[in-house]
């Protein structure tokens, strides 16, 4: 009964509350970020949640669900208008070489340069140094966090566009799948980097096992496409959650995140079962009524006595860069063909989502003291300012779309 209670305080507190800020303030921020922002609200303030049996387990376990969801949704919809325009928003479909290349570019452009900037300027200053890594590696660590986009949260963001936005929204998407990959690849190279061999461990057979399984959904998604387009709606039903599991397994078995398995998983079913999925519904349930509690769960992890107003100066410092570096990066070197300026500046600012990934990856580099204290705030503060930013800026450059 106890943990029904906390259940309860939970939603009240992290789905309730920001559904309610969100309506009141007419949607300005994506409904993703009001509970991230909350969170580290209360952790700032040392609200004693935990009095109210916040973070609840059941709240934890639902939310997690949800974003699986959410990430699967997201990958679902790559098909659910395959043909359809959106007036001057439409975008061609890009080739796989072109989009990679763009992907790229968003990442390493900004990684670069971050990375230098960040080895120059900010590593000097005091309380900058990494407790156990040379000031390289802890320039690199940086300029990757600087760099990197954030799917969950992106995924929520894209879910509140309107339908003439849902194809650069997309688009986005498909390039912040690469983003999240080469974080966690990213992730791996610097601790090996950092401790040396020991960092890695050996495959097993757990690892084969996840590569042919994920082949094999491909495989099986292709077949299907082709000899099995329209099976009783029951059989598509039970293949979803065998496709979000086995996808969310298979890519956390290779050392990526769950949501790149579970967005895979989505983008391989066959595009005919999805289309008779109610995916608009689920994806928008999972937005607004669970996945909050992950989100807000999220900011309460973040140590409320790191953030000083030096540390939010430096982010300041940091979101400049991240924002300049991205858009340069888009607009020079565009991930799809035929983008006019407003569609570039508009994937750009929709790249600035950091959200919950950067916090993920600065509190593994904190951890392993690749970052310092004072560093590992300004990534925190960093996340927040840019993930508020995103739904603004893409208002303010994708403009309105004749309807």
């Amino acid at each position: 009964m106890e943990k029904i209670i906390s259940l309860f305080a939970d939603f009240g507190v992290f789905v309730l509350f920001p559904w309610a800020v969100w309506h009141v303030t007419r949607k300005i921020l994506p409904i993703a970020v009001l509970p991230i922002l909350l969170g580290i609200l209360l952790a700032v303030w040392h609200v004693p949640v935990e009095h109210w049996g916040i973070p609840s387990v059941y709240g934890n376990d639902i939310g997690w669900v949800a974003v699986l969801v959410l990430a699967f949704t997201a990958g679902l919809e790559m098909w659910q208008h395959p043909g359809e325009e959106y007036g001057k928003n439409a975008i061609s479909t890009p080739t796989l070489g072109r989009l990679l290349g763009g992907a790229a570019v968003a990442l390493g452009g900004p990684f670069l340069i971050g990375s230098v900037i960040v080895y120059y300027f900010f590593l000097p200053l005091h309380g900058w140094q990494a407790p156990q890594v040379s000031p390289g590696i802890a320039a690199v660590s940086l300029g990757l966090c600087i760099a990197v986009s954030a799917l969950p949260v992106l995924i929520g963001v894209v879910r509140e566009l309107e339908p003439q936005h849902r194809s650069l929204g997309q688009l986005a998407l498909k390039l912040a799948v690469v983003d999240d990959a080469a974080l966690w690849i990213g992730l791996a190279i610097l601790q090996f980097a950092a401790r040396g061999a020991a960092a890695l461990h050996g495959w097993t057979g757990l690892e084969f096992l996840a590569v042919l399984l994920l082949v094999g959904l491909a495989v099986a998604g292709g077949w299907a496409s082709r000899h099995y387009k329209h099976p009783p709606l029951f059989v598509i039903w039970l293949a979803v959650p065998v496709y979000l599991a086995a996808g969310s397994w298979a890519s956390m078995q290779l050392g990526l995140h769950e949501l790149i398995g579970a967005y895979f998983a989505g983008a391989i079913m066959p595009p005919s079962w999805v289309r008779r999925l109610p995916v608009e519904k689920v994806g928008t349930f999972s937005l607004i009524w669970l996945a909050p509690m992950f989100f807000g769960h999220s900011g309460l992890k973040i140590d409320g006595d790191a953030l000083t107003w030096p540390s939010v100066v430096a982010s300041l410092a940091l979101v400049g860069i991240s924002i300049v570096t991205k858009m340069g990066a888009v607009y020079i070197f565009p991930p799809a063909s035929g983008l006019t300026q407003r569609q570039k500046l508009s994937v750009s600012a929709l790249l600035q989502c950091k959200g919950l990934m950067e916090i993920v990856a600065a509190t593994i580099l904190h951890g392993q003291g690749m970052i310092s204290e004072f560093a590992f705030a300004s990534l925190m503060v960093l996340a927040v300012i840019s993930t508020s930013l995103t739904g603004p800026m893409f208002r303010l450059f994708s403009g309105r779309v004749a309807r």
